[in-house]
Parts: structure tokens; sequence; C-alpha cells
């Protein structure tokens, strides 16, 4: 009998079968069955389909291939939240695990919540492919995948349809806005803590008025992901910054 396990290894992922004992493994050898993390059309052809599709001159901050560090930084910070499971990778089983953190909260309608679900389904597929156990999205594949994003016009507008629903989700009195306990039901989804919660949101109601409406919401966290400047506050939006 064979036993197999998951392993990666740059861009490919391998479900690795192991035998049980010496002389399996001097008989047969280990064998690698090979699955590949990127489902997306090749390189050259997205950078092709990124210059034909790509944003009006006026949005600068999502053109261009070249990304600082700091941008980096904060992509990795999303793909540490969007990794539940910590195992380095992300799945559409951890697309299915963070939605799910949101939803159990109970504040989304029966109709919000199918569209929630149908969205982050057609979002992993859009932009990694296939729904399967052996597609996984590792940090760099994660970095370079949000680089294409930002500068393709279509998948831009697309990819942050699920933000409206996460402000949803935590309204929990339904009133449009959202205020720091509030938003500690968001830091809370994000397996973040109360404390962080209450710093960010100190930092982002840049009005001072205690309270975010979904208009503003958005745009933070659309702003997360373009913005290269180090001093726009949406920077806290998805918690402290990973190195």
């Amino acid at each position: 009998l064979i036993h197999t396990k998951p392993a990666c290894n740059g861009s490919v992922c391998y479900l690795a079968e192991l035998p049980r004992d010496r002389e399996l493994r001097s008989d047969r050898g280990s064998a690698l069955r090979r699955y590949s993390k990127h489902h997306g059309r090749p390189e050259e052809d997205r950078r092709k389909q990124s210059d034909s599709d790509s944003d009006s001159d006026s949005d600068t901050e999502c053109k261009g291939y070249d990304r600082t560090e700091f941008w980096r930084r904060k992509m990795r910070t999303v793909h540490n939240i969007l990794d539940v499971d910590k195992d380095g990778l992300i799945s559409f089983n951890d697309f299915t695990l963070f939605a799910e953190r949101f939803k159990s909260l109970g504040h989304l309608s029966n109709q919000q919540a199918e569209e929630f679900t149908s969205i982050i389904k057609l979002t992993w597929e859009e932009q990694w492919g296939a729904i399967d156990p052996y597609n996984f999205v590792t940090v760099e594949q994660y970095l370079e995948d949000m680089h294409h994003v930002l500068n393709d016009k279509s998948l831009k507008k697309r990819a942050y349809r699920w933000l409206p629903y996460l402000f949803k989700a935590v309204d929990k009195d339904k009133s449009g806005f959202i205020s720091v306990h509030e938003f500690k039901l968001f830091f809370k989804c994000l397996g973040l803590d109360n404390e962080k919660a209450a710093v960010a949101f100190a930092v982002i109601d840049v009005n001072g008025d205690g309270k975010l409406s979904q208009k503003e919401f958005v745009k933070l966290g659309k702003e997360f992901f373009c913005t290269e400047d180090e001093k726009k506050v949406s920077k806290m939006f998805w918690g402290p910054l990973m190195n």
C-alpha cells in the first residue's frame, strides 16, 4: 500500500506517493503525481491581454509591472488571512472557510448568503481556475496573480465584488454603517484580535465620526490592493502587515 501527501516545489504542487517500508521504496521507487497550481493563460498572453484591457491613465496606482516591497507585504498579509488552515497555501477550501466565518455571524439574509457563496466560487474560478483539492496558490503565485488582476480592467472590476458582503455580514444592526464594535467582528473573521481592530479603526476612521459607511469600507478595501503609497490609511484595512 502507498501513502500519499501533497508537497510543493516552485510553481507546481505534487501528490507524493510514499512507500510504507524500505523494501517497497527500493523495488518501486517513490512516484510523483504533478498538479499545476496555475490554470490561467500563459504569462505572455496574459500580459498582452493586460495591455489591451488596462485602466485609463488616470488610474495610475494600479498600472505597471514593477511593485514595491510595501505592496508585496500587503499581498502577503492577505494571502495569510485567506490561508485559513495555515498550511502556507490557499485552496478553494480556504476560500469556503473564509466565507463561512462571515456567514456564520447570521447577519446576511438567505439571498445575500447565497450571492456571497456564488461570488466566492466565481472569483476563485476566474483567478485560479479549477475547483479541486490539488489546486493550491502559493504566496509568490498570489503576488503574481494579483499583480496581473490589477492590470486587467475586466478582472479588476470583478475582483472586489465580494467586499460589500463582508460589510453587510458585520453590519449587525443593519444601519448601513459599522462601528468599532462591528469592525471588531470583521477582524475576528479575519482571525485577528479586538486590540488590533481598535487600532486599525482609529486610523482608517479619518473623519472621526466613529463609523464607516459601506462606500468607505469598500473604497478602503480596494485601495489596499492598488496603492503603493505608504501614507494611505488603507494599509491598516486587513490588519498589521506581514514582513
